[in-house]
């Protein structure tokens, strides 16, 4: 029988790239669970075959709605289960906690419990599955205490908003049920990956979109920030995606956790510099500190140690900083030339 992925937030940037991966590189039939309200920018590429049935389908569920989610495990068995949908955005979990938990929190429990209950039926169901939890869940890490080789797996969870509180949730969530019944789940913390698609909430997509609407003259030369000297170490969404097919398919550990990130760490600043230099008006573009962009407390250390992930399953990041900017830059301007209209944020 054909091999069933089914992908949680698949209108998401990361969902949309996993597709387009498993489109290419498998002959599995791909089914995505959003939401009917969910924007599809991200997946109109996919629109033509998902109207055709041809290898991706929409199943309409949502992290909410318990019962929604028993329908789309119990009618799809699928062999592969990547969820990836949450409420993604840290700064908004200020704001929106309570939704932020619900979602992300309990909306895992209740994906896992789906896939318990329809195991339970028998008939040997046991999907291998990744839940996505964060590199946020680290939180602020003093420098002092950071590792020399970076953060590891087994470095201690201090939240830094309530995201990551979320995120270290549903980390705990697919150990427990690994351990718990038999279950066959992983969890990955994510550090910083960005590409196209990436939402303009983040930093590095907001610094692109504002560079790529100064070009075209929608907006005085002035690009908003927030806090410029936080650490990362950055992935290209590509890549991540590759990582995450290696890891259910490179001998899948149940139970198993795994940071997983790029090799190439600079400043926030630093992100922006590279952007700018890129822009046919680096000369003209002001940085403007915008406190509206500060989080209270910022997860400032964001440099991992993926040793782990590598060692069991080979994967390598592949694309270049450079590149990834690059890529990103250009997809805020095909969207500028479009006369997309933007929220200014």
């Amino acid at each position: 029988m054909k091999i069933k992925a089914l992908i949680t937030g698949i209108t998401g940037m990361v969902g949309s790239h996993l597709a387009d991966y498993l489109l290419v590189h498998t002959d599995w039939d791909v089914y995505g669970v959003c939401r009917w309200r969910s924007p599809l920018d991200n997946v109109a590429h996919l629109l033509e075959r998902v109207n055709r049935r041809e290898r991706v389908f929409f199943e309409y569920a949502d992290l909410n709605d318990e019962m929604s989610l028993v329908r789309v495990i119990h009618d799809i068995r699928p062999d592969y289960v990547f969820h990836l949908a949450a409420q993604s955005y840290p700064l908004t979990s200020f704001t929106a906690p309570v939704d932020t938990l619900n979602t992300n929190v309990l909306g895992t429990c209740r994906l896992l419990e789906a896939i318990r209950m329809e195991m339970e039926r028998g008939a040997g169901y046991k999907p291998v599955v990744h839940v996505c939890a964060s590199s946020e869940v680290f939180g602020k890490i003093p420098a002092e205490k950071k590792p020399e080789s970076g953060i590891h797996e087994e470095c201690p969870f201090h939240p830094a908003s309530p995201y990551a509180i979320s995120k270290a949730g549903t980390d705990l969530l697919g150990r427990y049920y690994a351990q718990a019944y038999g279950m066959t789940v992983m969890t990955t913390r994510m550090f910083t990956h960005t590409g196209p698609r990436r939402g303009d909430v983040f930093h590095e997509s907001t610094f692109a979109k504002q560079i790529a609407m100064i070009e075209a003259g929608m907006i005085e030369p002035k690009v908003l920030t927030g806090n410029l000297k936080s650490l990362r170490t950055y992935a290209d969404v590509r890549d991540a995606v590759r990582a995450y097919y290696m890891l259910v398919t490179v001998n899948p550990a149940a139970g198993e956790y795994y940071n997983i990130g790029g090799t190439y760490t600079c400043e926030v600043g630093d992100t922006l510099n590279t952007l700018l230099s890129y822009s046919t008006r680096k000369d003209e573009i002001e940085i403007v500190t915008d406190p509206e962009r500060l989080r209270p407390i910022d997860a400032d250390l964001q440099v991992p140690d993926c040793t782990k992930f590598k060692e069991h399953t080979g994967w390598e990041p592949e694309i270049r900083f450079e590149t990834t900017m690059h890529d990103l830059l250009d997809y805020w301007r095909d969207r500028v030339k479009r006369g997309e209209v933007f929220l200014r944020r």
